[in-house]
């Protein structure tokens, strides 16, 4: 199990958006340029053709002292019920990845142009993809009440 996965980078994000916020995502335009030593624009050939896109990244700020593996209270809010990390979807994860489902807007050379991308100025991209509603959740989602209102405002508007 203690088998070592090393990532690199496929790219980064262009936001305007540097400091770390919990809220108002949804208006946010960034770019995910990938890396021209890795890649041409070929390697994004027909995503234009999609209207949305995952992206993979890793939380690069959140430093290994705030790494949490246990339960906590999602975002210190102690209404909320006391949460194992893997029941969350918060940064201080043991990994530090994130996954974002945005809207694509434009492919320009190296530079994907997004909208709702939930992830700050200089964040490492470690993958991206074309959400296909295939691969969208089968049967009736199911989450807790406290879930629902802790992303009321998450992709709301500036």
């Amino acid at each position: 199990m203690d088998q070592l996965v090393t990532v690199r980078p496929v790219g980064r994000v262009l936001s305007p958006r540097a400091d770390v916020e919990d809220d108002h995502w949804g208006d946010v335009a960034s770019v995910v340029r990938l890396d021209a030593e890795q890649f041409t624009p070929e390697a994004l050939a027909g995503l234009a053709d999609f209207s949305h896109l995952e992206v993979v990244f890793h939380f690069h700020r959140v430093s290994e002292d705030r790494i949490e593996s246990g339960a906590r209270h999602p975002r210190g809010n102690q209404d909320w019920p006391l949460v194992g990390i893997f029941a969350q979807r918060g940064k201080n994860r043991p990994n530090r990845l994130g996954v974002s489902r945005c809207e694509l807007l434009s492919v320009e050379g190296l530079d994907v142009h997004v909208r709702g991308l939930d992830a700050i100025d200089g964040t490492p991209v470690l993958d991206l993809k074309p959400y296909m509603a295939e691969f969208g959740p089968r049967g009736v989602v199911v989450q807790p009440e406290w879930s629902t209102t802790l992303m009321t405002a998450y992709y709301a508007g500036s």
